[in-house]
């Protein structure tokens, strides 16, 4: 053939009409296995890969695309195995819907525009928004603008928008009163960015005060659930072993009476920083420092030290957003999610230095 290929040709090929020829593709409809086979090795005869996607997509008036709001850098998140194993488990749960993934990175400094590009114009049926989505938030307000469904991961209750979540507030609690009941009471904690500017430093007030993620804002309620103020707050950039690593050098160089007994990261990866920069300023954990963390994570290169963590399940996360994404293109209205967590213990944590 001296052009391309067309479905009318396949369908000449085959001896069949062309309704048919496209029914035998699409795999709906009342068509005889037969003809389908026939049609298919027409098909696979003249080179035809099948119909346009595009046409295919302006006929059902969908994309097949979901888009994935991650809230920071792809370079960042790729280095998170909670991001990672959490879009194990959308891809994992929308997959064998036929739907594909656009990921869409978040503003990462004050010259980035509030919202993607790709966030106002590109074809999406629904919309993901991972680590946000509060009601203010401009990236949510241009998905209501075009009419483009939300889930929402660990963010706010907000009318009209899907929440999935874990249970981050009374994980939280239950890590600092098991260091409460180990004799701790100068508890710091370390948190996951307060909202979109990011700042590296240890938290006054006002700071505290102006948390604008609720993920992080219901991680640090926990330690209040639990009947603690923490004596110093540092807020990292983002959830990376060297944030956390920078988090110890601040809160734990100063003499033994002042400084923390115990602290608390947001993350696992923020926790594994503060044992690798405890023990760089020769510190052992935990006779010196206790250090508990968040997400349950394998960390085998952190031996012979085992996190003491709250566990969450990641993957299980991803598959709920994934049934809430079916449900919305089915047209129903999927409930919130809250997913429980558990506390494990590791050697990580232990009695306070005199108690």
């Amino acid at each position: 053939m001296s052009h391309r290929p067309t479905l009318a040709d396949v369908a000449s090929a085959a001896g069949v009409s062309v309704s048919t020829a496209s029914l035998a593709f699409s795999g709906a409809g009342p068509i005889a296995d037969a003809t389908r086979r026939r049609v298919l090795d027409a098909a696979a005869g003249l080179g035809y890969s099948g119909p346009n996607p595009l046409g295919r997509q302006l006929r059902s008036g969908r994309s097949g695309i979901v888009g994935v709001v991650v809230g920071d850098a792809l370079r960042r998140s790729f280095r998170d195995p909670v991001s990672v194993q959490l879009l194990d488990g959308l891809v994992d749960t929308i997959g064998p819907l036929g739907l594909g993934v656009l990921l869409i990175p978040g503003p990462t400094g004050p010259d980035e525009p509030a919202v993607d590009p790709l966030v106002e114009a590109a074809a999406m049926d629904v919309a993901v928004m991972l680590w946000g989505g509060t009601l203010d938030d401009p990236t949510l307000g241009a998905l209501r603008r075009r009419g483009i469904p939300a889930v929402v991961v660990e963010g706010q209750d907000l009318p009209g928008v899907v929440t999935v979540g874990i249970d981050d507030r009374g994980g939280i609690a239950a890590a600092t009163r098991h260091l409460r009941e180990l004799g701790h009471e100068r508890i710091a904690t370390v948190t996951l960015p307060f909202g979109p500017e990011r700042r590296s430093a240890v938290a006054d007030a006002d700071r505290i005060g102006q948390i604008t993620w609720t993920l992080s804002r219901r991680r640090l309620d926990g330690l209040a659930e639990a009947g603690v103020t923490p004596v110093a707050v540092y807020e990292t950039p983002a959830s990376l072993v060297e944030h956390g690593t920078a988090a110890a050098h601040a809160l734990l160089s100063g003499p033994a009476e002042n400084r923390p007994t115990a602290v608390v990261a947001q993350s696992d990866l923020l926790a594994s920083g503060v044992v690798l920069g405890a023990r760089e300023l020769g510190l052992r954990v935990p006779e010196d420092v206790s250090v508990a963390g968040f997400d349950g994570l394998d960390l085998p290169w952190l031996a012979p030290d085992v996190l003491t963590t709250v566990v969450q399940p990641i993957a299980d996360k991803g598959t709920a957003v994934g049934r809430a994404i079916q449900a919305l293109l089915a047209g129903d209205t999927p409930a919130d999610a809250v997913l429980p967590v558990e506390l494990r213990i590791g050697t990580t944590t232990g009695r306070a230095p005199g108690a």
